[in-house]
């Protein structure tokens, strides 16, 4: 099975809501890196880190997928 049929296949409920958090999380680190004021150092290094975190958290639920049972 290829990454792409993995990405085609049905995802559990779990890892859409996890990936749904995974894009939030992106968003607010993304939101901190691109913020109209300067902010101090620190809370845009953990911007950053949220943002690599939530790209990975989405990715890695996007290819999560049901297994068929066994006969």
């Amino acid at each position: 099975m290829t990454i792409l049929d993995r990405a085609k296949a049905p995802t559990p409920k779990f890892f859409k809501v996890l990936r749904t958090i995974g894009l939030v999380i992106a968003a607010v680190g993304g939101t901190l890196l691109t913020a109209p004021i300067s902010l101090p150092a620190t809370v845009v290094t953990v911007g950053g880190y949220l943002a690599v975190a939530g790209g990975v958290m989405s990715a890695v639920s996007q290819v999560a997928k049901e297994d068929s049972p066994k006969d």
